[in-house]
């Protein structure tokens, strides 16, 4: 019970940490917003939403919030501006609720007779393979025999990147160099994970978007190929997006659900971005569930996203 609370209070610092700069944004801007007021009016909502779309919260989703705070100011005139910190995380944490986000409260994944495979999506760049890694490294920890599988072959880096995670996690990697057919590494990494009775399967791919119809074509194919060997795979596509980005990550997020079935997704480099407020953003606009956050560059620094832990550490004065 020492060791979970020791843990739970390093994971919320390390939280703490890495909202930081989105933090003092967020409140600098709040604090001008409610300058010389005392209660809630239109400026001050005028004044919120411009908070909120240069937070990266998005202008879809600020219109949401900004209409439902409304809702409140009509039915309580004499809302007081002090309140509106409280008011806005309350209707964040029901955004983020609505949306299914933050629903797990560890690494765990689904019971199942075969082996569950992950197929990871995202552009270059956003942090996709050290995702992987730090995955392979928590849901080794939980006890799982995790097998990896670089279908990223446009780039040898990425080969090469991903075989070193599997080494530093001491997991097995299939791999056929730079240049093989991606649908063909997924192939051979499923059946390599039913011949070793693996727990858990992530499979890297190519995040190249100059050409949305090739992409598509080859995420396809890929699925195609593996439900060969386990039916139903993949069980689950997760989206990388890199949060320092802001609204080019919900444009990317855009161009993965067109081209594949994303079912979740991973905001990595959250500690060194004042744009965490997209998180919120695509929760609610893609209705995927944020179930990773990156929020350090070190190895324990992905975290399970928690909603109420998010919002808790966001609105902390």
């Amino acid at each position: 019970m020492a060791l979970f609370g020791l843990f739970s209070k390093e994971k919320k610092q390390s939280l703490d940490a890495g909202l930081s700069k989105t933090k003092e944004s967020v409140f600098s801007k709040l604090t001008r917003a409610v300058v010389g007021k005392s209660r809630v009016d239109d400026e001050v909502l005028d004044n919120l939403e411009e908070v909120l779309v240069t937070s990266d919260v998005g202008v879809d989703t600020t219109l949401k919030i900004i209409e439902r705070i409304e809702g409140r100011v009509s039915r309580d005139k004499y809302l007081g501006t002090s309140e509106l910190n409280r008011i806005l995380r309350e209707e964040i944490s029901s955004l983020l609720e609505e949306n299914n986000s933050g629903d797990a409260t560890n690494f765990e994944m689904p019971k199942k007779d075969s082996p569950y495979v992950v197929m990871v999506v995202g552009v270059n760049g956003v942090g996709k393979t050290t995702t992987i890694g730090k995955l392979a490294h928590q849901f080794k920890k939980q006890g799982k025999n995790v097998i990896l599988g670089a279908a990223d072959t446009f780039r040898a880096a990425a080969v090469d990147q991903l075989k070193i995670w599997a080494e530093r996690v001491d997991v097995p990697i299939v791999t056929q160099g730079m240049g093989a057919d991606p649908a063909s590494v997924a192939f051979d990494t499923l059946k390599s994970a039913v011949a070793q009775n693996a727990d858990i399967v992530l499979v890297d791919t190519a995040g190249r978007l100059h050409n949305k119809i090739n992409l598509m074509n080859e995420l396809t194919k890929i699925k195609n190929v593996m439900t060969k060997v386990i039916p139903d795979a993949p069980h689950e596509v997760l989206l990388v997006l890199d949060a320092s980005t802001g609204q080019n990550a919900i444009e990317q997020a855009k161009q993965f659900t067109k081209a594949t079935e994303v079912s979740s997704l991973a905001l990595t480099k959250l500690d060194g971005t004042a744009k965490g407020g997209v998180v919120i953003g695509i929760s609610d606009q893609f209705r995927i569930p944020v179930k990773y956050i990156g929020v350090g560059e070190q190895i324990e620094d992905l975290q399970v996203f928690d909603k109420h832990e998010f919002v808790d550490s966001l609105f902390a004065k």
